[in-house]
């Protein structure tokens, strides 16, 4: 694996002449993923609108694997016109939503007994989107499994590699929101890059052939 600094780089070659394409692709998702859920919460009693923004949150789960993997797209140079962001809604869309599903619900069970190993277990399953594009064979466990093996060993570099942007989060808030817009591209370009190179090296392991007897 490279370092922090060469997968930066990367993303920010990725998005020369791209940023257009990466902020509208990030203003569409938080519209829809997070304003959506707002909305129920605002209109409604705490109780009703509480309900409503979870169906919404599992509903937008799609969309949520379709952000990720438009980014992934963006570093290939494939189509990324923005309805790629919808695709995890066309065909086979319940392989999507279930695998998506399970991956927030066992990050979610983990983080009931101690918060630390929610996020522990949130690194494991980071790689889960991508599986999910690059193995159409794959779904729910099979998918989380493998990118739980992905991870193993590199849980803390990717959780450095994302801490490494918390200069320009900070300053993506303080300039009330407006900043992330470019900031959040720049952090899932940085991180498909990784991905990138992590499955070769894991596919490069596995294809190693038998010590001779």
């Amino acid at each position: 694996m490279e370092s922090f600094s060469v997968y930066k780089d990367r993303a920010l070659a990725s998005l020369k002449g791209n940023w257009d394409k990466g902020v509208i692709a990030t203003v569409i998702y938080l519209v829809i993923v997070g304003v959506g859920s707002n909305i129920f919460s605002t209109l409604f009693k705490p109780e009703v609108g509480g309900i409503l923004s979870l169906v919404w949150f599992f509903v937008s789960l799609p969309l949520v694997w379709g952000f990720y993997v438009y980014f992934l797209r963006l570093i290939r140079k494939e189509d990324v016109a923005y309805g790629r962001l919808f695709d995890g809604y066309k065909g086979n869309w319940q392989r999507i939503f279930s695998t998506t599903a399970l991956q927030y619900i066992y990050t979610f069970l983990w983080a009931l007994l101690l918060i630390i190993p929610g996020i522990i277990k949130s690194f494991s399953y980071a790689m889960t989107p991508y599986i999910l594009k690059d193995n159409p064979e794959l779904s729910n466990n099979a998918a989380i499994e493998k990118s739980m093996a992905m991870m193993d060993g590199h849980k803390m570099e990717l959780f450095l590699l994302e801490l490494s942007f918390i200069g320009w989060i900070i300053l993506g808030v303080i300039t009330f929101g407006i900043g992330m817009l470019l900031v959040e591209p720049y952090m899932v370009t940085t991180i498909a890059h990784y991905y990138e190179d992590l499955k070769k090296e894991h596919e490069g392991i596995k294809a190693e052939p038998a010590p001779a007897e």
